[in-house]
């Protein structure tokens, strides 16, 4: 039976996360800077000349089979890849094979490079083609319509168009740039990165309503960060394209701060610990990367500092991620049978 694969790329916000939740995208307008990485959902389709549906997911080492797709309904079990299947309306028999190389709830985005392997895998199957624009779009709409579940757009992109971007929401509108940034920087921005990984992870969803209500009832703490972030989102774009690192690390640093405005739970002992421990050791900046409360941490360290603030993060029992920019999205491909 022929075999289809999919790969699309994790990511990491540097800036402006947060303002690409509504209502503050729709109100507002959003900003946004993130970049992939070479780390990745893979996903794997085989046709079955049946009309069986069988999805392995290694990454919750779960297993599920129905006769047919009109058996898929949600019940907390594979649901994303059942609305994948269900909102592309496909009615033929398969084995599906979905792997992330990210844990869940790191703040990498894992569950939307999730969405948009899927979509991309599955699309594979229909007659009229998505581009990477659409298959973000529809992505989001697996979540938010279809499973509920509430949170920001940047994610989709990210996964689908691959690169480093700036992202603006403008909501329904969603425009990116593809920053040209040089051969030396990116060099430079590879060296100097540390990505840890706390062991903790966090389900976004309910620290995001928790933000968007204080959004919403127009509280001055909440606001002003959502404000902040935004522009800290616009002068990071300059700082990335003149290669001025000490002004992104800067920037990293101030991103956090109104992160941690945003919310309590944001951060916690641990990360508190974790971020000590990384500026004594050299970091210049640093922030948790999705909501926080939990997943990786990224760092930008001071000049050829990086094994120190590597070593001493590991030595409080972080995980270090090594990884390389990734400027490929979305990828399928066709086994012959």
């Amino acid at each position: 039976m022929m075999k289809i694969r999919a790969r699309a790329p994790i990511r990491m916000d540097f800036a402006g996360g947060w303002t690409d939740v509504p209502p503050f995208s729709e109100r507002e307008g959003g900003a946004v800077i993130n970049a992939t990485i070479n780390r990745y959902t893979y996903a794997t389709l085989v046709l079955r000349s049946d009309h069986t549906i069988r999805i392995i997911s290694a990454d919750f080492d779960t297993f599920l089979e129905v006769k047919d797709f009109k058996q898929l309904e949600y019940d907390g079990n594979l649901d994303l890849i059942k609305a994948a299947i269900k909102v592309l309306e496909i009615r033929q028999g398969m084995d599906l094979y979905v792997r992330c190389d990210a844990p869940p709830g790191s703040g990498t985005g894992s569950s939307s490079s999730i969405s948009v392997a899927l979509i991309g895998l599955l699309n594979t199957l229909q007659k009229e083609k998505l581009s990477p624009h659409e298959i973000a779009k529809l992505g989001r709409v697996l979540e938010l319509q279809e499973l509920h579940i509430a949170g920001g757009k940047q994610d989709y992109y990210a996964s689908a168009l691959g690169g480093i971007n700036y992202l603006e929401f403008e909501d329904p509108a969603v425009s990116n740039s593809s920053l040209k940034i040089s051969r030396d920087v990116i060099a430079e921005m590879e060296k100097h990165m540390v990505l840890c990984y706390t062991g903790k992870s966090r389900l976004s969803g309910n620290i995001i309503s928790t933000v968007m209500s204080s959004y919403e009832k127009g509280e001055e703490k909440t606001t002003g960060a959502l404000f902040n972030l935004k522009r800290i989102a616009q002068e990071m774009k300059s700082a990335l394209l003149t290669g001025d690192m000490k002004l992104f690390a800067s920037l990293l640093d101030d991103n956090w701060k109104n992160q941690k405005r945003l919310d309590e739970s944001t951060t916690n002992s641990q990360i508190d610990r974790l971020f000590e421990i990384a500026y004594s050791s050299g970091a210049l900046g640093g922030k948790a990367l999705g909501a926080g409360g939990g997943g990786c941490l990224l760092f930008y360290c001071d000049d050829n500092r990086e094994h120190e603030v590597r070593k001493a993060l590991e030595k409080a029992g972080a995980h270090i991620i090594d990884f390389n920019f990734e400027f490929q999205g979305l990828a399928t491909w066709t086994l012959p049978d």
